[in-house]
């Protein structure tokens, strides 16, 4: 039931951003790159080659997903703010990070430097059980797609709200870190449950409300076991560096509008992996993904991972 308000009330909002003033339509005349910067397989690369393929139906172009992980995401992110501002270059990936590496001093470009088209948001999840740390403090091994990434704010907010200590192991992706832990390389990851899906058995959420995952049922959020406990919505999506052609933007505004909004395939993929369809572009998205920038960007300060203070760059302290 919380779900499908978020929907209504997302829907609103997307209302208001699809009354934007008409441009020259963009038809594409060259295959568009579009880089996800982490590795195959994780929750990024899942929903951009779900996306891409919808949107190369409209535009008639094909749109090629170039994985290139580093740098917890930056380095491809780097490579789409640096290409040509043709329109030919995109990005993809959690806004949540746009904001943070400014932050961390790994690429000098503020979110609202982006346009964002955002399609779902996550949430991750906790594969095993937290006793475990407090028995064997900074002993047990967590995985994650690196600093920035859901799997570890999701871990550090744990931390903080519980005491527990962990050993932090990195990887280049959501799936990666997934498979760490299914092998037995690591003992637990709070990777995105779109990651661990099929793959794992989970034990909550971290976050302050119950995920429904088709074939599975419900998982209870980790606010049951730590009161008071609140993580924002970790929106994905699709990022055009601003500078590029006003009708590549309009279009894309458009399409996001018309056929991303209410899209059988991405609400298909939504129920699947237990993600949220969130569809939304624009000065919406924006403020949408602003309260996990915000959150992500203050937590990695107040555990001295970041090279300047967020606010130092435009991000308010929540």
């Amino acid at each position: 039931m919380q779900k499908r308000f978020f929907l209504h009330a997302l829907a609103a909002t997307l209302a208001l951003g699809a009354s934007l003033p008409a441009a020259a339509q963009w038809k594409p005349t060259k295959p568009i790159n579009l880089i996800v910067p982490w590795a195959a397989g994780g929750s990024t690369d899942q929903i951009t080659r779900v996306t891409a393929a919808e949107l190369e139906k409209v535009l008639g172009q094909k749109i090629i997903v170039v994985n290139q992980p580093g740098a917890s995401g930056s380095i491809g992110t780097k490579n789409a703010w640096e290409a040509p501002k043709d329109g030919y270059t995109w990005a993809a990936g959690a806004a949540q990070d746009l904001g943070t590496y400014q932050a961390l001093g790994m690429l000098d470009v503020p979110a609202r430097d982006w346009h964002m088209f955002l399609s779902v948001a996550n949430i991750a999840v906790v594969a095993d059980l937290l006793a475990a740390m407090k028995a064997k403090p900074g002993e047990v091994k967590v995985a994650t797609a690196g600093v920035t990434s859901g799997g570890h704010n999701a871990m550090e907010a744990i931390s903080r709200a519980t005491g527990v200590k962990y050993r932090h192991v990195t990887y280049d992706g959501g799936n990666p870190a997934v498979v760490a832990t299914v092998s037995g390389e690591t003992d637990i990851t709070t990777q995105l449950a779109v990651e661990q899906a099929e793959m794992i058995r989970p034990l909550a959420t971290v976050s302050d409300r119950p995920l429904e995952i088709e074939g599975y049922g419900t998982i209870e959020p980790i606010s049951k076991t730590i009161p008071g406990f609140k993580a924002p919505a970790n929106y994905f999506g699709i990022f055009i560096p601003k500078g590029v052609p006003p009708e590549v933007v309009a279009t894309v505004q458009d399409i996001w509008a018309k056929n991303i909004a209410n899209n059988p395939a991405i609400k298909a993929y939504a129920v699947n992996k237990g993600a949220l369809f969130a569809p939304v572009a624009g000065d919406a998205a924006l403020a949408a993904a602003m309260p996990a920038i915000q959150a992500n960007a203050w937590l990695l300060h107040s555990t001295g991972k970041t090279k300047v203070s967020p606010d130092t760059v435009g991000i308010a302290k929540p």
